[in-house]
């Protein structure tokens, strides 16, 4: 069996979602429907791939960024011509490719089992068309499947339906396999003589069929797969779905949610046993939870790795590293690029960006640590600032094991305090500290006498 190849419908425009976007590129669950539908084929080894773009196909081609090829149909005329805009791409891929997937970009549950087994089913039964369905206990408003044993006499849409046909539960998902020369070979046969002047690929069916084709169809095991999204609320329910498909996923790997309030966890999110997960947690990129670690409440974790036991309450962190065995919060950020190392002690209204903390380094709150290199076993007083900036470049701050800074200290970048050095309390320090020194820099305090009682007297 030769290579193959797909093609995703995604020139949907999607008024009705009333998004600056194009429809395709409104999350599920953190992810544009487009990128569900991409990865479902990569997943199955489709390596060439045609996107459909419409009339915003500048947004989607830069969200592809020259990943795939894209073509274009700037007048939405129905699904075959959405497929007819990729000839030059089947034509391409024709001499290497036996076969070509044509899908929706906004039904984001396609799988690779379903994608795989419906290939194998295309091949084995040496279809010329396999359409992927499914069985639904309500197909209203669906395409219903007739069959002639196991092939497909035809896709009967909705209100051309008789009463008999009505009744039928398989469905169409707008998924199909195709032989690539039987497409190529049908794509100037689709007419337009319907109400709504549009060519209809459901009419590649009828016309293989009478060229004396094979037509089958294939049963997805998962019926989700022809879930899709015209509105906010088709979206929400298609969010809602996947949100449910990961939590129990991880309820199974023995992760304890304290409560599903607000939580929403991302289809890469990775959670070892025994971590707890409390109300209004968001887990998303492709971040890594340890062991026993407890997660909020109120927390986001974007693409971060979490160390075994550790506890973050009401932190929101990015792109950085946190060890084992650290605390944080509440009302932490941790921007990127930030590492954290096991026993650090974070307490309330602390800012760490782009910087290292050190092993069972302790800053209680109200604190900001930007560009920085700390050591083990420092001690932050309150109210402390890493002056990173000087309104031209930024700047790091080195601060060595055991040092001590004072509360209200400023450290002004580029400057380091040295090992076991101690800064006293509002001080700002703009020369390096020596080891094992206290740094003082503040003006001589000056007390007028009487002056608050003749600013009343005034």
């Amino acid at each position: 069996m030769g290579e193959n190849c797909a093609i995703i419908l995604a020139a949907g425009d999607g008024k009705r979602m009333k998004s600056t976007l194009p429809k395709v590129l409104n999350e599920v669950l953190f992810e544009p429907m487009l990128e569900w539908v991409i990865l479902a084929c990569e997943n199955s080894g489709l390596g060439n791939l045609c996107v459909v773009a419409g009339y915003e196909h500048e947004v989607v081609e830069r969200y592809l960024g020259g990943r795939h090829d894209i073509a274009l149909q700037l007048e939405r005329k129905g699904t075959a011509h959405a497929v007819m805009q990729a000839e030059s791409f089947l034509n391409k891929h024709s001499a290497s490719c036996d076969n070509v997937l044509i899908l929706c970009g906004d039904a984001p549950f396609m799988n690779e089992d379903t994608i795989t087994n419906a290939l194998k089913s295309h091949t084995e039964c040496g279809n010329d068309v396999t359409v992927i369905t499914a069985l639904i206990d309500d197909p209203t408003g669906y395409g219903r499947i007739v069959r002639n044993g196991d092939k497909i006499s035809a896709i009967v849409e909705q209100k051309e339906a008789s009463d008999k046909e009505l009744l039928i539960k398989e469905v169409n998902s707008g998924a199909y396999w195709f032989k690539i020369s039987a497409l190529l070979s049908i794509l100037d046969e689709f007419e337009s003589d319907n109400s709504q002047n549009e060519f209809y690929l459901t009419d590649a069916i009828s016309i293989i069929l009478n060229r004396g084709g094979n037509a089958g169809a294939f049963t997805a095991k998962d019926a989700k797969i022809i879930l899709g999204a015209n509105d906010k609320r088709a979206l929400f329910n298609l969010h809602k779905i996947a949100n449910d498909e990961v939590i129990n996923k991880h309820f199974d790997n023995g992760v304890e949610f304290l409560s599903l309030d607000g939580v929403i966890i991302g289809r890469n999110v990775k959670i070892g046993a025994n971590a707890k997960i409390h109300s209004g947690t968001i887990i998303k990129g492709d971040s890594v939870i340890g062991e026993g670690a407890v997660i909020g409440p109120n927390t986001i974790i974007d693409n971060c790795i979490i160390g075994k036991d550790s506890v973050l309450n009401s932190v929101q962190a990015y792109d950085s590293t946190i060890a084992s065995d650290v605390r944080i919060g509440p009302f932490v950020h941790i921007r990127p690029n930030s590492e954290i190392r096991s026993g650090v002690k974070i307490g309330d209204f602390v800012e760490i960006k782009n910087s290292t903390i050190g092993e069972n380094t302790s800053m209680s709150h109200l604190t900001y640590v930007g560009d920085s290199d700390v050591g083990k076993n420092v001690n932050f007083g309150c109210g402390c600032v890493t002056v990173n900036y000087d309104g031209c470049k930024k700047s790091r701050t080195i601060i060595k094991d055991r040092a001590f800074i004072g509360c209200n200290t400023n450290l002004i970048a580029p400057v380091t305090i040295g090992e076991g050095a101690y800064t006293a309390a509002g001080s700002t320090i703009t020369q390096d500290v020596p080891d094992h020194a206290l740094a003082i820099e503040r003006g001589k305090q000056n007390n007028k006498e009487g002056y608050a009682l003749r600013k009343i007297k005034k």
